[in-house]
């Protein structure tokens, strides 16, 4: 896999980091905060983790897509 990674060109790495792995990152986070938020109540931790999610959303919406539910 990483050798793989090696040949792609740096223009397609950058265009899967930003399409796949950013918001499939903001959404772990949004669903740890919200699992976290669940079990345990309002923390500090979840609060920044839901807020980690929320800023991945906005600039997906600000850049053209559609609003998740």
């Amino acid at each position: 896999m990483l050798l793989m990674w090696l040949f792609l060109t740096r223009r397609f790495r950058m265009w899967v980091i930003l399409t796949v792995l950013a918001p499939l990152a903001t959404t772990v986070l949004r669903n740890l905060g919200q699992t976290l938020e669940k079990r345990r109540g309002p923390s500090a931790i979840s609060n920044g983790l839901l807020k980690a999610g929320d800023l991945g959303e906005k600039a997906r919406v600000k850049l053209g897509g559609k609003r998740r539910r």
